[in-house]
């Protein structure tokens, strides 16, 4: 079956004076203008296209590979904004559709805006939706407290920034576990921190080897902000000091000092640590 919004893997049936037309395993067509067709290609050769409608809402194949798919989320640009919605580049020729029923706030020419990209029911068309929120759904959670998980940035909250994990859940970064410049539409790898009740996802920044020690690291980040940006502690503090101040392991703080080392966020001094 050809699967609108999604990278199909066809083969060339024919050619005809307007392109080359592809053909999956259960006989569906569809047509890859000429402007795509490779300069050399033989007849049941395997391409991979993406099939989306053109402005007659015909299905049509394209070699070229949009910014975003369908079912996924990504910062486009808005190009221009008509009596029907906005249009935004999504790195094809003919551009996607964002009605003004589906913009959180509305949209302005020039401006960059995170969508998520489905195909409407009623039109059977691909069209974006700044409302990300509806997209996305706690109520049964795919991951689990200290997974690793993928993060698209969505916008501030006043404790923090909300992110989107794996596609499919609402997450949170508070603001004192940040230590980098968030911008939405990023990307980039968490954990989940911590479960709270309702299925709301407390969210740290890091990957998986963080398993244990992003926690840790964050302990020592604050026990640093709340004293000024100093504690006296090294690694020649005896492990009882470490435990009366921070609450965890000498071993434990050892690797979540070298954390916050590596990653610049701290100065290690003979008399103690200090915040960067």
């Amino acid at each position: 079956m050809i699967k609108l919004g999604e990278i199909n893997t066809l083969e060339i049936l024919r050619e005809t004076e307007h392109g080359a037309y592809l053909i999956d395993d259960e006989d569906n067509q569809v047509l890859l203008p000429n402007r795509y067709v490779p300069e050399t290609f033989k007849i049941w050769e395997k391409l991979e296209v993406f099939v989306y409608l053109d402005n007659e809402q015909r299905p049509v194949a394209t070699t070229d590979m949009p910014y975003i798919k369908r079912g996924e989320f990504a910062l486009l640009r808005c190009n221009q904004i008509t009596d029907y919605g906005a249009f935004l580049d999504w790195g094809l020729v003919k551009e996607l559709f964002c009605p003004f029923s589906e913009q959180a706030f509305k949209m302005k020419q020039g401006g960059w805006y995170l969508v998520h990209c489905y195909l409407d029911e009623k039109t059977d068309r691909l069209v974006a939706s700044s409302k990300t929120n509806r997209f996305l759904d706690n109520n049964e959670l795919t991951v689990s407290e200290f997974d690793e998980v993928d993060l698209i940035v969505s916008h501030p909250s006043d404790i923090g920034m909300n992110v989107i994990v794996n596609k499919k859940h609402m997450g949170l970064i508070y603001k004192d576990s940040i230590f980098r410049d968030l911008s939405i539409g990023d990307k980039l790898k968490g954990i989940v921190k911590k479960i709270r009740p309702g299925n709301k996802l407390d969210i740290a920044l890091g990957q998986v080897g963080y398993r244990n020690i992003e926690p840790n690291a964050d302990r020592i980040m604050k026990e640093l902000q709340d004293n000024s940006g100093y504690i006296n502690l090294t690694d020649k503090s005896s492990p009882e000091a470490i435990k009366e101040a921070v609450q965890m392991s000498k071993k434990n703080f050892k690797k979540a000092v070298g954390t916050l080392y590596k990653k610049r966020l701290i100065e290690i001094k003979t008399d103690g640590i200090y915040l960067v």
